[in-house]
């Protein structure tokens, strides 16, 4: 009865999600206090995921510069975080040229757009609340944010979508509720988490539908893609302009932290769920492994 009337597969994962975000979604205007006071002792991330944790800097710094390079590490997270979900709503806007208007595959894919503007929103209000100032990408990266909106279609959007939340949602998972985070920056996480959470599944669920069906050729193209996407995380992470910010010498810095088995070990912790769903659809190839290996996001 449901193929005779043209609800797919597809649709009905849509309707789970979107009956989903009627009940748990947040406007952060509104729902962020805004107007609460920073704790001047603590940090905005936790001492664990910071890249330069337990390294010789590290025990050479103050808590007032720790806390200072963990305002500018948050800083540029969130900055890149900006930067990747415009990417990422341009993507599927262009997608959607192709959709049924009535479906309800496309509602939800205009929902996740209205809750990634909305996080774009939060990440640039609490830059601003933290005092700190955005990141802007360089070098290689400004190429990928212009470029790949116009070069992936499907598994390639999807794919590219679950690199760009996933290992980020999964180190939020793990410091959130951390009792020495700064309060504005735990609300944040939260939130995000709660509405992530949705998008990482209508991705995975597109994937899993897709892969069945790709040519060798696109196939290889992901692989090709997500293996290039571990030099520029590892790069993102220890951009060596949030180190110069936070007074430190920034090329320094970038080394010790390139070379940091605390920050490997969470490198990985974040990567773990995805390497491992990516493999399982056959999305990891050998030099996929081999790159995030080289990088710290596979052990």
């Amino acid at each position: 009865m449901a193929e005779k009337l043209g609800v797919h597969p597809r649709d009905e994962v849509a309707k789970r999600l979107l009956d989903g975000s009627v009940k748990r979604s947040y406007d952060p205007i509104v729902d962020m206090d805004w107007d609460a006071p920073l704790d001047p002792d603590k940090l905005f991330l936790p001492a664990e995921v910071i890249s330069l944790y337990g390294t010789p800097i590290w025990q050479r710094m103050s808590h007032e510069e720790r806390r200072e390079l963990s305002r500018q590490e948050l800083a540029n997270v969130l900055s890149a975080g900006i930067w990747f979900e415009n990417v990422l709503n341009r993507m599927l806007l262009r997608e959607l040229i192709n959709e049924n208007p009535t479906s309800t595959h496309s509602h939800y894919t205009l929902t996740e757009m209205g809750d990634e503007c909305r996080h774009m929103v939060m990440f640039g209000k609490v830059i601003d609340r933290v005092g700190a100032r955005p990141y802007w990408p360089k070098g290689l990266a400004v190429v990928f944010v212009k470029v790949l909106p116009f070069v992936m279609r499907r598994s390639m959007v999807w794919t590219g979508a679950l690199l760009g939340e996933e290992i980020f949602d999964a180190l939020q998972r793990r410091v959130m509720s951390d009792p020495e985070l700064q309060p504005l920056v735990a609300r944040l996480m939260r939130i995000h988490v709660t509405e992530e959470a949705r998008h990482i599944r209508f991705a995975r669920e597109a994937i899993a539908r897709d892969v069945r069906t790709l040519p060798w050729w696109e196939r290889r193209y992901v692989q090709v893609l997500t293996a290039i996407a571990a030099p520029l995380f590892a790069d993102l992470f220890t951009n060596r302009h949030m180190y110069v910010r936070a007074g430190l010498d920034g090329h320094e810095a970038k080394r010790q932290a390139m070379t940091n088995p605390h920050f490997r070990q969470a490198r990985q912790t974040g990567a773990a769920g995805l390497a491992a769903f990516l493999d399982d659809v056959g999305l990891m190839g050998r030099l996929t492994k081999a790159s995030w290996r080289h990088w710290g996001f596979l052990a």
